[in-house]
């Protein structure tokens, strides 16, 4: 039997699954690690702690699986984009790792588009700057931090630098590039013509291949403390979200992709490399050779309900442990109390800015029309429904584009729960679909290296035989008209509050 490793290094942890050539998972452990906010808008991690959530969590599905270390085939590698680690001439790392929810580059990101300017960004990168991204990051490092700068000698993703742990082998692949704005995304290689203009020396970027190729095998070193076999190959892998349609099989299209976790993300794949002229949804590569996908992204989608969680939701929180219920169930069984709507009370899902459609760094977040009659259940369900107005944002443009919409295949947490389900069927107006299989992007992380060691021949074949709806869920009519009305109302609010919101973000601005 031939078995595969997905390993998804993530924001709030490092998840690694093993799966059976019919994609079945056998074991899974996720090791969690700190997010460091050392002033208002900066995130940060350790890539030290993705390390250490790596070898651990290895170490713990070889223990529970029992499979014997010679049949695994291979390891892919997906993990959280954007993210900038630096390292030396060492390969020792410089500073702590910018996430791709930070915003401090927002002057960078003014300082690339003038340098390049606007419309030639978009025709080499597909993307406009924004804070999120990785070249931002290098630009900000260069006039706040020169001396890190003067060290830097590589630059690499979270995924990457974890292969590297690995393997001892410098590589980065093509959704991750795409997603650096140092990326030519059509051709699918890095941009001279970018990298020259922002003054990033081209020797800082790692050799570039596609998601399937293998990039290295596991070291004696690694084996001794995993317990995998020295020589076990690991593939590219992929960007978080591509290795999540992957493991949703939207990987051809028609099919769109609907994640809630930490942040959420509407994903389209396109035959060719399509742009948004506005700039608001991105291009990247796809993890399938000759693919692109279109994606809106929410900074704060499941992380608006995690902070409602945490600091609103004390008495939800002590109920879900009492009765050994998960919170988030708790939660989502109060909405559901709320009618539609919340009796007028709207969320704007903005904790840390937005992405799509505002590319507003400085958006923030809040309850709009609240009043005295309103209750916990009004204020969570406002939550639940503002973050799917602003998935539906990311829907709404890419519907605009011209793109097929013919299924949307939710994951993560707007998956698990029939009511959420329910009400991303109402606000976009779409059948819902889930699949078998919840393992998320460490799935399609297994998957392409399936198919890079042989397993499978492709990762469109593989997805069709080794993936299945189990679920779907129909919008209701009534409601899908009254949330239209929600709708328009919810993106009015934005541009009335623009201003108020720059002006408060000012105020606390390092």
């Amino acid at each position: 039997m031939a078995y595969l490793i997905g390993i998804d290094v993530g924001t709030s942890g490092t998840k690694t699954v093993l799966f059976d050539a019919e994609g079945q998972a056998l074991a899974g452990v996720t090791e969690e690690y700190p997010l460091h906010t050392p002033h208002p808008g900066w995130t940060e991690q350790d890539p030290e702690d993705w390390w250490t959530a790596t070898v651990n969590s290895i170490s713990g599905v070889l223990t529970k699986s029992g499979v014997s270390p010679g049949e695994i085939r291979g390891i892919g590698l997906s993990g959280q984009m954007h993210g900038s680690v630096f390292l030396d001439d060492l390969n020792q790392v410089v500073r702590p790792a910018i996430l791709w929810n930070d915003s401090r580059t927002a002057d960078a990101c003014i300082e690339i588009t003038e340098t390049i300017g606007e419309k030639r960004l978009l025709e080499l990168a597909s993307n406009p700057a924004l804070t999120g991204f990785t070249a931002p990051k290098a630009v900000w490092l260069k006039k706040h931090e020169p001396e890190n700068f003067q060290r830097t000698k590589k630059l690499l993703l979270p995924k990457d630098y974890v292969r590297y742990r690995l393997t001892g082998e410098i590589a980065m692949e093509v959704s991750d590039g795409a997603g650096t704005l140092l990326f030519n995304v059509a051709q699918r290689n890095w941009s001279n013509e970018i990298l020259d203009a922002l003054g990033i020396p081209r020797e800082w970027m790692p050799p570039i291949y596609e998601s399937t190729a293998v990039c290295g095998v596991i070291t004696p070193d690694v084996a001794n403390r995993t317990g995998l076999k020295p020589g076990t190959p690991v593939v590219g892998g992929g960007a978080d979200n591509a290795c999540g349609a992957t493991g949703t099989g939207v990987v051809v299209e028609g099919r769109v992709l609907s994640s809630l976790g930490t942040s959420g993300v509407v994903l389209a794949p396109s035959k060719t490399c399509q742009t948004d002229p506005q700039g608001r949804v991105h291009t990247f590569c796809h993890s399938v050779p000759d693919r692109w996908y279109l994606m809106g992204v929410v900074l704060s989608a499941g992380m608006s309900l995690r902070w409602y969680r945490d600091v609103i939701a004390d008495s939800e929180r002590t109920q879900g442990e009492q009765a050994g219920t998960d919170p988030y169930d708790v939660l989502t069984a109060l909405a559901e109390q709320a009618p539609i709507g919340s009796e007028g009370l709207l969320f704007l899902p903005y904790l840390t800015g937005e992405r799509t459609p505002h590319k507003d760094p400085y958006a923030r977040g809040g309850f709009i029309g609240l009043t005295i009659r309103h209750q916990r259940r009004h204020l969570v369900r406002a939550v639940l429904e503002g973050i799917t107005f602003a998935m539906r944002d990311s829907l709404e443009i890419i519907r605009s584009l011209g793109v097929d919409i013919k299924e949307i295949r939710a994951t993560g947490g707007g998956a698990k729960s029939a009511f959420w389900r329910q009400l991303q069927a109402d606000i976009y107006g779409c059948e819902i679909a889930v699949i078998g299989s919840d393992q998320g992007p460490a799935f399609g992380a297994a998957i392409m290296a399936g198919v890079g060691t042989g397993v499978y021949k492709s990762i469109p074949e593989a997805c069709d035989a080794i993936i299945s709806v189990v679920q779907r869920t129909e919008p209701n009519a009534a409601r899908v008209n009254e949330y239209n009305d929600y709708y328009n109302i919810y993106r009015s609010t934005y541009p009335a509050l623009r201003e108020t919101c720059h002006a408060l973000s000012k105020k606390v601005a390092v």
